[in-house]
């Protein structure tokens, strides 16, 4: 794993940076697909693991929560409006209309449910990070402040990656699997204005440019 920033570790995936996991602290922040636990496992072997916590409830996230929380023992902790998606099983993968997208979902991707045990809101402390209610790719999508360094874990309010192509730069997320793109923007606006000295993506290499974040989301339609 690569260290970004005090405490803040982006865990090794293939491609590089396209799924991306962290480890804050003693915190494990998403999981990737269900097909990841190995490498999450083996990256954090040795490593003091005390909770996992969610940016959202996309299996691309949630895939390996279940699993990874019941090898090392650790509850799981997600943003209060995606709970029921994680408690439920087959979650967005299986709640929507049946499309291509959603057959990847849950062919490869989403993993099995289990139980919040904290929902996070608002204002809550995550391994010395502020919880940021961040909604519009998912209901319950929050993001992870750390003022003091400007550090900010920001899920999938934005991606640094074309994900079609694998082309870094900064892009909304994909609209087939944001319920809300409006409010997204909205978060996405809240986010830049932060200043964030790193963005850490849920898809996509790390961001030390705030004037670019800045300068991407002031383009965003209202």
């Amino acid at each position: 794993m690569r260290q970004l920033a005090e405490d803040v570790h982006q865990l090794h995936g293939w491609p590089p940076n396209a799924i991306n996991v962290y480890l804050v602290g003693d915190v494990l922040i998403d999981a990737g697909t269900r097909r990841a636990e190995r490498r999450i496992t083996r990256q954090i072997a040795g490593r003091p693991v005390a909770a996992h916590a969610l940016t959202h409830a996309h299996p691309d996230h949630q895939g390996s929560s279940h699993a990874i929380c019941e090898r090392l023992g650790i509850p799981l902790w997600c943003g209060q409006g995606d709970v029921p998606a994680i408690e439920t099983p087959g979650g967005v993968a299986g709640s929507g209309p049946q499309t291509w997208a959603t057959f990847v979902q849950r062919r490869f991707w989403v993993g099995p449910a289990h139980p919040v045990a904290r929902a996070l809101v608002e204002g809550d402390e995550v391994a010395g990070f502020t919880v940021l209610e961040t909604p519009g790719h998912s209901p319950g999508h929050v993001a992870f402040w750390r003022e003091s360094d400007r550090v900010l874990i920001a899920g999938d309010v934005l991606t640094n990656v074309n994900l079609m192509t694998g082309r870094p730069g900064l892009h909304e997320p994909l609209a087939a699997f944001t319920p809300d793109p409006s409010r997204n923007r909205g978060s996405a606006r809240r986010l830049a204005e932060l200043r964030p000295r790193l963005t850490c993506f849920g898809h996509g290499p790390p961001l030390s440019d705030p004037g670019r974040l800045a300068e991407f989301v002031d383009a965003l339609p209202q």
